[in-house]
């Protein structure tokens, strides 16, 4: 069913010397998500957690906020004209009201920055869908030295990424900075979507007292899929956009940029960061 790294055959170059060698790069493959034989969305992902994937994209989406709302999650057998299960196309069955029409109405309004809305549209919309607040009382009480700590602890457990320098990360840690889960994957939106449909079928959600950590960038999207999930904090080691700063503040989640050795940027939500 797919193969985090592949192997490939490469010409190096190094200080004028040239030589053939096999190097390990990152696999990409299309995943097409079906919620109850329709097809919703197509993203580029390594292969790995497809269930996963397939369940935290529609939590993000609004669609699905309960076990209780999913019926099973299966490979499409046939996927191709030949007949082929390809492993590359995943049907979501959920329970009787649950399904394409609630998707419908609210995808289109935040989940990519093609979507022809911006600013305070896309914001209204996630608040709008979000099923719960971000509500961790007590709130969580991070030190500084804890997040400093998060991004060494991701980094020492990112096995793909050290075989290829080709995968995003994300983390879910809990308030004492123990790493509870780690998706490594091409696109860092996936990551995420996988580490929330990992918890939701677990029954985990919503995650009120637990901090997640990227090894990018803190984008709109990953900011609204923290929210949707009911996590409290994000932190990344690279820049926050405007958007995701603003989606931040208005739910009340703190946002943490630039998490690089023993510096940060608090964006929004200082008071869960002890100084």
């Amino acid at each position: 069913m797919g193969r985090a790294a592949v192997s490939r055959k490469v010409v190096r170059v190094r200080q004028g010397n040239v030589s053939a060698r096999a190097d390990t790069v990152a696999a990409e493959e299309p995943l097409e998500i079906r919620l109850n034989g329709e097809s919703l969305a197509i993203t580029m992902r390594t292969p790995g957690d497809d269930f996963a994937l397939a369940a935290g994209f529609l939590v993000s989406e609004g669609v699905l906020g309960s076990v209780e709302e999913l019926r099973t999650i299966t490979y499409c057998a046939g996927a191709t004209e030949d007949g082929r299960n390809t492993y590359n196309v995943v049907d979501v069955r959920t329970a009787e009201g649950i399904g394409a029409e609630r998707f419908t109405i609210q995808r289109n309004f935040y989940t990519t920055s093609s979507c022809g809305l911006c600013g305070k549209a896309s914001l209204d919309a996630v608040r709008t869908v979000a099923r719960w607040p971000l509500s961790d009382h007590p709130s969580l009480v991070l030190s500084p030295e804890l997040l400093a700590s998060l991004p060494d602890s991701l980094r020492r457990e990112q096995r793909v990424f050290s075989r290829t320098g080709g995968l995003h990360a994300a983390g879910l840690f809990d308030e004492r900075g123990v790493l509870l889960d780690l998706q490594e994957d091409v696109g860092r939106h996936n990551a995420v979507d996988k580490l929330v449909g990992r918890a939701f079928q677990k029954g985990l959600l919503p995650l009120s007292r637990s901090v997640l950590t990227v090894s990018g960038r803190a984008s709109f999207e990953l900011v609204q899929k923290a929210v949707m999930a009911g996590i409290p904090v994000l932190a990344a080691v690279s820049a926050p956009s405007s958007l995701a700063c603003e989606l931040a503040e208005e739910s009340g989640m703190t946002l943490v940029g630039f998490l690089r050795g023993d510096s940060m940027n608090v964006y929004s939500g200082d008071w869960r960061i002890v100084t």
